[in-house]
């Protein structure tokens, strides 16, 4: 718990943390059924993101006096660029791989953040880190399938999985200056990286594929309304009422919502060495999270 929060507080931000995570793992899934290409799927989640953001921020006047914080603005502008080519980038390996692969591979994005927060913040990296981290990038290559990978992968299976990696660099780049940027107004930092979005991409969508009547609506509006809109408030109004021991195991939910929807919608199953992937990534993450020593500190003796 929080030390701010009550026990009260820190149930609802449990069950918060929970939904959203929930939310969160159905991603992929939306961004498939939708039909559309990385570019124009992006494009519409910022677009009905902006939306909902836009509503529900101003009702709470989160946005009071946001036009006078210019190094704020210019500061979520650059992450907001890196966040949507991270997007774009990872629904294009989700297309070229799987669901399940690209959300593994995708999962190595925060010891991305480890390592350029002690690259170019100079912020101290405990040498057990180290060590987690390298455990977690063995899962990331044991997650791509390293045997489909040397004798049968295709070459947009393979584009897929480095689509992904690239992707996972981006969002750790994209998290790490957010991070020192949006302690104060949260919301208002993801409201411009989905308004950048749309200025980005609207020159590129496959209109086409889009202004016709069908149900890829429902989809590329819940990419908005739901995994940019809800899971975000659920996220940021959890995050400061729980432990960080608390966020770092309810992560993988994500993950593992994603690996069941690619099984029971799509069929896809993970090979034996992806399986040890995901438990090799679950390991380093909460290594890293939870700062697990690899040994013992030696006890003091006093005399």
């Amino acid at each position: 718990m929080s030390p701010s929060a009550t026990p009260a507080e820190s149930r609802t931000a449990l069950i918060q943390l929970l939904i959203a995570e929930l939310l969160i793992g159905s991603v992929g899934v939306f961004v498939h059924e939708s039909g559309q290409n990385a570019i124009t799927a992006v494009l519409f989640r910022c677009i009905f993101g902006c939306a909902f953001l836009i509503v529900w921020g101003s009702a709470r006047g989160l946005f009071r006096g946001l036009l006078g914080e210019r190094a704020l603005i210019r500061s979520a502008i650059v992450s907001g660029v890196l966040l949507v080519l991270n997007w774009v980038a990872l629904f294009a390996g989700m297309a070229r791989s799987s669901i399940g692969v690209a959300t593994m591979v995708y999962h190595f994005f925060p010891f991305v953040i480890l390592g350029m927060a002690a690259m170019f913040y100079g912020e101290r990296t405990r040498a057990a880190d180290l060590g987690w981290t390298a455990i977690a990038f063995v899962g990331v290559l044991c997650s791509a399938d390293p045997f489909k990978l040397w004798n049968s992968a295709g070459s947009g299976y393979l584009i897929g999985v480095g689509l992904t990696f690239v992707a996972a660099i981006l969002c750790g780049a994209s998290l790490l200056l957010s991070r020192r940027i949006s302690r104060e107004r949260p919301f208002a930092v993801v409201l411009i990286q989905c308004l950048v979005g749309v200025v980005m991409l609207a020159p590129f969508a496959d209109y086409a594929a889009v202004w016709t009547p069908g149900s890829h609506w429902f989809w590329l509006a819940g990419l908005g309304l739901i995994h940019s809109g809800v899971c975000y408030v659920l996220f940021y109004s959890s995050y400061p009422r729980l432990q960080v021991a608390t966020i770092a195991v309810l992560a993988f939910i994500y993950p593992v919502i994603a690996l069941l929807l690619d099984y029971l919608v799509y069929g896809r199953t993970l090979a034996p060495v992806q399986s040890v992937g995901v438990a090799l990534i679950v390991l380093g993450t909460l290594g890293v999270n939870l700062k697990w020593q690899w040994r013992r500190r030696p006890v003091a003796v006093s005399a």
